[in-house]
């Protein structure tokens, strides 16, 4: 008689199933029904997970963000630079031309107290620099004891002829000379005043030629002061004389205007002694002028006149000079130029740096693939190196707008070539 599951349970455990009531049964190998989705063990249904995507989203913007703000293109260059050795001769012209001048005066004066060694009696006139000015087209000659005339009606006077260049309005030739007080005493110690040519009145020229002074006038006096010998004062022009220089040329650089250089040698310096003053106590003020006429040229432009000279392949790219401390100058006429023309020899050491022209790199490079852009680059004579700098790191072509494209030029460090 065949067996059934009735028969292997137990009949303690056959009643406790049958007082539960009948159990559900399936038939062999039926699927239990399928729960509904959504749903877990236990009750509740499965919420969607909003802070995780969230967190996600922000991820997202904060990654598409950097991308942004650190994309971009970039080319940082080096500028090609030529170091040669200069030795030849060079014309200038004032203030026009391939290669203009210009002249920058400087003064000063230094006192050194020295003890009293006497008194004295004097009457001394005061004594200055004036600058004359021709604003006509001819050159203007003045002759020994030219007046030159205060708006107060004080009078001083040139002691040597002079010739004040021809110029322009805009551009006045100009002199620099010494002029005396026609009379001693303290009036005439007069600050920075304008003057006016007597001698010319009546003239077309009395308006086109006058002159200024930058300084006061000085060492006017009258009475009784402490003196001393003209040995003593002699025996100091050493020491002014090295402490003006050193003054003087230091004033010079600060006054060389932006763009322009002064080579060792361009230069010419003057020395006047003038009037000794009673100092503090029972000493003398013994007194030294110095006066320093520098020419100075563009930089640029002088670069140029030696790059025709030193470099074989050169044909008027913009450059400039790294330095002019290792060039000294000699002029083929000694002294300071007083007419239109300047002429000089170079000699010493000069490094050329080619300019780099910004828009021109980013023009060029606009719209290439980097390997594109770094064969155009290497066919620049300006360039020596070039870095390519494109981002994001997949990007391979520059900006089609030039604006989009930013070009640095790496200085190049004092003597490197």
């Amino acid at each position: 008689m065949p067996r059934t599951l009735n028969d292997i349970i137990p009949p303690s455990r056959r009643r406790q199933m049958e007082a539960e009531g009948p159990r559900e049964t399936f038939a062999p190998m039926q699927t239990p029904p399928e729960r509904p989705r959504g749903k877990v063990r236990g009750g509740g249904g499965r919420k969607f997970p909003y802070g995780t995507a969230l967190i996600a989203l922000i991820v997202v913007a904060l990654s598409l963000g950097a991308l942004h703000f650190f994309s971009g293109a970039k080319v940082e260059v080096t500028p090609a630079t030529n170091a040669a050795y200069v030795s030849g001769s060079f014309t200038a012209t004032r203030s026009a031309g391939d290669l203009p001048f210009e002249v920058v005066t400087i003064n000063k004066e230094m006192v050194k107290s020295v003890p009293a060694e006497s008194t004295e009696t004097g009457n001394d006139p005061a004594q200055g620099t004036i600058t004359i000015y021709n604003a006509q087209t001819e050159a203007q000659p003045l002759i020994k004891n030219t007046r030159f005339q205060t708006s107060d009606g004080l009078v001083f006077r040139i002691r040597e002829s002079v010739t004040i260049p021809a110029g322009s309005p805009n551009a006045p030739g100009t002199v620099t000379v010494t002029v005396y007080a026609d009379e001693g005493g303290e009036r005439y110690n007069i600050g920075p005043s304008d003057f006016t040519v007597p001698g010319l009145s009546g003239s077309s020229a009395f308006d086109l030629v006058y002159a200024k002074s930058a300084a006061a006038m000085a060492g006017g006096f009258s009475g009784t002061r402490p003196v001393v010998s003209e040995a003593t004062i002699e025996a100091q022009a050493p020491e002014l004389q090295a402490g003006l220089e050193t003054e003087l040329r230091a004033e010079a650089l600060k006054a060389v205007p932006e763009g322009y250089v002064l080579i060792p040698g361009a230069y010419t310096i003057t020395y006047e002694s003038l009037p000794d003053s009673a100092g503090q106590g029972n000493t003398v003020d013994v007194k030294m002028k110095g006066t320093m006429q520098a020419v100075v040229f563009p930089n640029e432009a002088l670069a140029k006149a030696i790059a025709y000279q030193v470099v074989g392949t050169y044909s008027g790219q913009p450059v400039m000079l790294q330095s002019v401390d290792a060039l000294t100058l000699t002029p083929s006429v000694s002294g300071t130029p007083s007419g239109d023309t300047y002429a000089f020899n170079l000699a010493g050491n000069a490094t050329i740096v080619w300019k780099i022209e910004e828009s021109r790199i980013a023009g060029a490079v606009a719209g290439k693939t980097r390997s594109s852009a770094q064969t155009i680059l290497t066919g620049f004579p300006e360039v020596d190196k070039a870095l390519l700098v494109l981002r994001p790191f997949w990007s391979q072509t520059f900006p089609q707008d030039p604006e989009k494209i930013k070009v640095t030029v790496t200085p190049i460090a004092q003597g490197e070539e």
